[in-house]
């Protein structure tokens, strides 16, 4: 009975959407103070923002909103070379800080 039970367990974790077994990770309160220290001079990073000191940056808020925004998906942004971005060195607990900031926006 133990050994179908594992199996019943692992079929109900696996049928389960990605986001209910997600976990957030990082400092959002961290994340802002990085953010306003390193992102605001270009991003609009405030909850309500309604524009960017620069207008090809958008605000984080608007980053947050972008259908399918997840965790994964701001730490591989944060460590991409963009044209319009500069190429920072973050570590890898300050992406996880202001990622989980950014989305601590969609709620």
């Amino acid at each position: 009975m133990g050994r179908l039970s594992g199996w019943v367990v692992l079929a109900v974790v696996c049928a389960m959407p990605a986001g209910a077994s997600a976990q957030e990770t990082g400092d959002a309160k961290e994340g802002l103070t990085m953010a306003r220290q390193v992102c605001s001079s270009c991003h609009g990073v405030e909850r309500g923002d309604a524009f960017s000191p620069n207008v090809l940056a958008p605000t984080f808020d608007r980053i947050a909103g972008t259908p399918g925004m997840t965790e994964t998906a701001l730490s591989v942004a944060l460590q991409t070379s963009h044209k319009s971005m500069p190429n920072l060195i973050l570590k890898p607990d300050e992406i996880d800080d202001i990622s989980a900031y950014i989305l601590s926006l969609q709620h």
